[in-house]
């Protein structure tokens, strides 16, 4: 399944001043998530926390589940630059160092990053649309990483594909047994992602 761009904004910001108070409508809706969790989250609140009437959020989003929408992607381009830049800093690693890379990046923001607790890279809830494929989008990000220096070819995209659905439910229960993610089941994510990957890595 192919994944979805990213959301559009019902006006997007032209100006340096509008982008700044949607990154601030943005911010507001993280702290927010924290606090009051998801379904008490409200659009007047995000307003109030970011300090803009209530119309500025209504100029760019429809509701909540658009405004969530919109920091699921910003979690995800983030996330994409913290991996770029891990890899970047060091000597070239082989393919299965990147799998380590991939996982500790995810791990981190989940501990640090306001709001990623329960919005990472999807929105939570039944009613979230079949084609918003969040893991979809993981893979997609994380396949060519691990390709080395050719394209991802459709076995490894699939390995990956899989590998992402895995790993995105045990890393679930990890931080619902534990706030910070139970180590063991941490540990027992990397081992499954380097045992599954490894007829594709090495």
């Amino acid at each position: 399944m192919e994944s979805v761009p990213p959301p559009a904004l019902r006006r997007p910001p032209v100006q340096r001043r509008s982008a700044e108070r949607l990154a601030r409508i943005l911010d507001a809706c993280a702290d927010l998530l924290d606090q009051t969790g998801y379904d008490e989250l409200t659009t007047r609140d995000v307003a109030a926390r970011a300090g803009v009437p209530i119309g500025s959020v209504y100029r760019f989003f429809a509701d909540k589940r658009a405004m969530a929408t919109a920091l699921a992607h910003r979690n995800l381009d983030r996330y994409a630059a913290r991996v770029t830049a891990r890899l970047a800093a060091g000597p070239a690693l082989g393919r299965h160092a990147v799998v380590d890379v991939v996982l500790d990046e995810y791990i981190a923001m989940k501990r640090t990053v306001p709001g990623f607790a329960l919005v990472d890279f999807g929105v939570p809830g039944p009613d979230a649309p079949p084609a918003d494929d969040s893991n979809g989008r993981v893979a997609d990000l994380v396949a060519p990483l691990l390709a080395g220096g050719g394209g991802a070819d459709a076995v490894l995209r699939r390995k990956v594909r899989a590998g992402v659905e895995a790993a995105d439910a045990l890393l679930r229960l990890a931080f619902r047994t534990d706030p910070s993610g139970d180590p063991e089941l941490v540990a027992e994510t990397r081992e499954l992602l380097h045992a599954y990957l490894a007829p594709v890595l090495d």
